[in-house]
């Protein structure tokens, strides 16, 4: 390589000079290993997995358990103090909000403070991000709060008074029940989680595309807007479950409205107010606060107080939030009964969970420099929901607001201080909170979920930039809100899915022109100076070929190069049939012709040799020697000959151009090699082999050259395994780049397409006839179909006669005196 750079840097250039290489030449100039050089034997994979040494062992050891590698080397001095400061104020948001995720949940309030401090623990231990929050989230409570309202609704604990059924319900049993269900939810799902986890399916989140998590959490916003208007309102909706379950409670809870409970409406909307406004205040101070302002605790605090203290559930039957026990739960087995019933929720929790923590974990690991492991982090994730299920905990992740704060605060590792404080606030305080008005926490929910609010701000953004991704956005969205959020879910990523195959089976498609003076190849009807290469065509799919597009390619391969092969192969075919007769007849007419029409001083070439099947033949009328005149005579179905036109010399360019591809006649093309461009193929099936193979066949048949340019390595194995080389496809089919492609079907069949004819008189190598010469030459892409397939004669009076075959050889050249 000779680099060429101009001072400055304004501009850059290089030069290489190397030989055109096809595969067999890359891998002798690379050394390409082989297949066993790069991949090990099953046997020494197992040798592998199951050998044991201390060195090994204590990888595997600090790989699982990643608190073993930064605690020995944590720093109280560096890192004490922030990581307290980070902890108190994340712990302090654990009690709002675990209370108020648990309202989403159908559960008791205490049950969310057991799920901000068991999964955050096990967490501590298991988990490689250093600043995710683990606890209560929005999204995970509302799909919770589905199950446990689907599998114990009201209706099933009403009490009876005899043989009448009241409309009073049992809520002590409902609630018993319903955390049995969420606890059991939340096992099976941490299970699935250290399953897919040991089995390293770390990539499963990446199937939850950006626009179809965001609109998700924004449809689950919309389930929680609905699941709190009845604390909001104090009414008492009929909760419903399973498709269009949102539009039926909705529906609901606009009916009982007339039915207002005043006192808890004021309540409501004084304490979303002074929230609004004490979170404006805190954004517009936060480049002045080391941390920000407690506003959701002040809330429960001031709302606790005076609710005790002014005894709104005596005098105006606010609902409060009632008896939270004070001391830490014991262990209990889940219902395994129940897995039955709860199995794909407890899936859709899952991948919903993870997807959640992931996507933050990576975000602050590359904010901050470090690593997350996402396989570990599914074992981890789906260790604290499976020990935390076993203390009546519900499904947990981590949480955007909590992980901001401890960003924001300095935290340098997963420290336990957070924990806690919920621990302090579970033995102790707990009780103090009894008088909390429920509608205090609906409340915090709801303010809570402004920021899921702003991104239906990405409709605006992906109308722009992706149609594909908005249409992705809305079927989350739209499915989400009428199927509920496990269904909404399995449809969003089938959508998705389906896109991504739908835009493989639908690549686009394209012919490459080369970029003058250059070695850069690009699509022809997208760049203005991209200029075709005369007789080849270099042909490139956006997709990869499988299975699912290789019917596609090919059809689009015919349409870009413009060869209707199955036409051309019967007509070959059947003029192979009638082959002996037409020569025989050809001659006898040829010789005739020739003889009436030397008097007229016609120039003739006429054919020895056999001609192939749609051979044809042509001549030149005679006239005014200084005048050169292009013609040609084409056999009829009938076997007659006519003569077709003229031109004067200051027309030759035009008449050269007119017998491109199309007017040489209906089977004739200016096209002798095809380049395939599969730079852009990972892969290749067996299906797609077989269409290669189709395709190299197909094109021999009418004689167009097939190649093969910018196949990875991988693409090359699988062609070998494939059995896709033989005697006729070899690997000098195949190209390192397109250009060495291009540069060896101008040097295989420009060498042998323009035949060197040396006439019988002297007078044929006159500057006359070498310019005559120079100027079909000179003649660019639209002339070069007929240099390339044609003989070209030339008389002594500077007369052409061009024949239809190139290797037809000359008999008599008949000229007049």
């Amino acid at each position: 390589m000779l680099p060429n750079v101009t001072v400055g840097g304004v501009r850059e250039r290089f030069r290489v000079e190397r030989d055109v290489l096809d595969e067999l030449k890359l891998e002798e100039v690379t050394q390409r290993k082989s297949y066993a050089d790069i991949h090990s034997s099953l046997s020494e994979q197992l040798k592998n997995a199951l050998r044991c040494n201390i060195h090994y062992l204590k990888q595997s050891i600090v790989r699982r358990l990643p608190v073993l590698y930064w605690l020995p080397k944590y720093s109280v001095w560096d890192y004490g103090m922030p990581d307290l400061i980070s902890g108190i104020s994340v712990g302090i948001m654990h009690l709002p909000q675990g209370m108020a995720y648990a309202l989403l949940a159908s559960l008791p309030p205490v049950f969310g403070l057991y799920s901000s401090l068991y999964p955050a623990l096990v967490y501590f231990f298991f988990g490689t991000s250093r600043h995710v929050s683990i606890g209560t989230f929005t999204v995970l409570s509302i799909m919770v709060g589905s199950v446990t309202e689907r599998l114990a609704p009201d209706v099933d604990f009403q009490k009876a008074n005899g043989t009448n059924i009241t409309a009073e319900v049992d809520v002590t049993a409902r609630d018993s029940y319903r955390v049995q269900v969420a606890a059991a939810t939340t096992v099976l799902g941490g299970l699935i989680q250290v399953l897919l986890g040991v089995v390293k399916f770390g990539f499963v989140g990446t199937y939850l595309s950006e626009p179809l998590v965001r609109a998700y959490t924004t449809a689950a916003a919309a389930h929680a807007v609905v699941a709190q208007l009845k604390y909001i309102f104090g009414v008492s909706p009929t909760r419903f479950s399973g498709p269009l379950s949102l539009v039926y409670t909705l529906k609901d809870v606009c009916s009982s409205l007339p039915n207002t409970h005043l006192p808890t409406l004021l309540v409501s909307v004084v304490t979303i107010v002074l929230l609004i406004a004490a979170k404006e205040l805190n954004s517009f101070l936060s480049s002045k606060l080391p941390v920000p302002i407690p506003v959701e605790l002040i809330t429960i605090v001031a709302g606790t107080l005076i609710s005790s203290y002014a005894h709104l559930n005596t005098n105006y039957t606010i609902s409060v939030v009632g008896e939270i026990p004070s001391g830490l739960s014991s262990p209990s087995v889940p219902d395994v009964n129940l897995f039955g019933e709860v199995i794909g929720d407890a899936f859709a929790l899952a991948i919903v969970g993870y997807a959640i923590t992931i996507s933050l974990g990576k975000t602050f690991a590359l904010k901050h420099g470090y690593k997350v492991d996402s396989n570990q982090e599914l074992v981890a994730l789906g260790l604290s929901n499976t020990v935390g299920g076993f203390f009546q905990c519900f499904s947990v992740c981590s949480s955007m607001s909590r992980s901001l704060i401890q960003d924001t605060t300095g935290v340098k590792t997963q420290v336990i201080a957070s924990s806690l404080i919920v621990l302090v606030i579970i033995l102790k305080l707990g009780t103090l909170f009894q008088e909390l008005p429920k509608a205090v926490l609906s409340a915090v929910v709801f303010v809570n979920l402004k920021g899921m609010f702003k991104q239906y701000y990405d409709i605006i953004t992906l109308w722009r930039s992706s149609k594909i991704d908005l249409v992705v956005w809305l079927v989350t969205w739209v499915s989400t809100l009428l199927l509920n959020l496990d269904l909404g879910l399995a449809a969003s990523v089938t959508f998705a899915v389906f896109t991504v195959i739908f835009r493989t089976q639908l690549p686009t498609y394209s012919v490459l022109g080369n970029i003058p003076g250059t070695e850069l190849y690009v699509d022809i009807e997208m760049h203005r100076e991209a200029r075709g290469i005369p007789g080849v065509t270099i042909f490139r799919s956006s997709a990869t070929v499988y299975f699912a597009n290789a019917d596609l390619y090919l059809e689009a391969l015919k349409e870009k190069s413009g060869l209707n092969i199955s036409k051309m192969i019967i007509y070959k075919r059947r003029q192979e049939a009638k082959q002996k007769r037409r020569e025989r007849r050809a001659e006898r007419r040829a010789k005739r012709q020739a003889k009436r029409e030397r008097e007229n001083g016609t120039v003739f070439v006429i054919p020895t040799t056999p001609r192939t099947p749609d051979g044809r033949w042509e001549y030149l009328k005679g006239g005014d020697p200084d005048c050169t005149s292009l013609g040609w005579m084409s056999e009829l179905q009938d076997g007659d000959t006519t003569t077709l036109g003229s031109s004067s010399e200051d027309t030759l360019s035009q008449d050269l151009e007119r017998m491109s591809l199309g007017s040489l006649g209906k089977w004739t093309w200016d096209i002798h090699s095809i380049i395939l461009d599969l730079s852009t193929a990972n892969f290749i099936d067996t299906v797609a082999i077989k269409t290669m193979k189709n395709i190299f066949q197909d094109f021999s048949e009418i004689d167009v050259d097939v190649y093969m340019a910018g196949c990875q390595a991988s693409v090359v194995e699988q062609l070998e395994h494939g059995d896709f080389f033989s005697e006729k496809i070899t690997k000098r089919r195949l190209f390192a780049s397109v250009h060495d492609a291009v540069l060896h079907c101008l040097n295989h069949r420009g060498a042998t397409t323009i035949p060197r004819y040396e006439p019988s008189c002297n007078c044929c190598t006159s500057d006359a006839c070498k310019e005559k010469l120079l100027k079909l030459q000179l003649l660019d892409c639209v002339s070069s179909a007929i240099l390339l397939t044609h003989e070209v004669l030339v008389d002594k009076n500077n007369r052409i006669a061009i024949s239809k075959q190139k290797n037809i050889t000359t008999k008599h050249l008949f000229t007049v005196a």
